[in-house]
């Protein structure tokens, strides 16, 4: 099927934050643009939810009257490659906040993930950065990065960058599990 590309790809009808999934970050033809983004069909060429909001001229579920739907019977229960943990709690923010603000937050946390593979990432941790960023709040991802450009040195040569890579992804992972056990959160996908 062949969808109607939505204004913001990053924030999905389902309430999903496709801007924090790791297939949106990835290079290739596995690679999300996000929900109903440029080439969405080519990569989910059947989407239940998608399609029933299109059809009823919505951006999102949360603004039809019969949402939520049995489509969402047992969705948050597991993941794919994105966590559905916040899933609902994320709609109920957007609908709380106004879905500006809450996209506004959510371009935030996309630059803050986008710093994380960037700056931190040793090549192993695209899935740990997504999962965290999602499913911690802004206020403590915020303080959880200047923290982390605190403790990053100045580095003279290729292979201490190499080092401090290393040292600065396991930093980022150590404050971030730290965080979300004080939070109750585990940091892991359900699948």
């Amino acid at each position: 099927m062949k969808y109607e590309i939505r204004k913001n790809p990053l924030f999905s009808a389902c309430g999903l934050n496709c801007g924090l999934c790791p297939r949106f970050y990835t290079v290739g033809t596995s690679r999300c643009p996000g929900c109903a983004g440029e080439g969405f069909s080519d990569v989910h060429p059947a989407c239940g939810m998608l399609s029933c909001c299109q059809r009823k001229g919505l951006e999102y579920c949360f603004l039809c009257e019969e949402f939520p739907c049995k489509k969402y019977d047992g969705v948050d229960l597991t993941d794919s490659f994105i966590t559905h943990q916040n899933q609902f709690k994320d709609m109920e923010k957007a609908i709380q906040m106004g879905i500006d603000a809450y996209e506004a937050e959510l371009n935030d946390k996309v630059n803050i993930l986008q710093e994380l593979l960037t700056n931190y990432d040793d090549g192993r941790r695209k899935g740990f950065f997504c999962l965290a960023v999602n499913l911690l709040d802004l206020a403590d991802v915020s303080l959880i990065m200047i923290e982390l450009k605190s403790e990053s040195g100045k580095i003279n040569n290729e292979a201490e960058q190499q080092t401090l890579l290393k040292k600065k992804a396991k930093l980022a992972v150590q404050l971030f599990q730290s965080l979300a056990e004080k939070k109750g959160i585990v940091l892991k996908l359900r699948k």
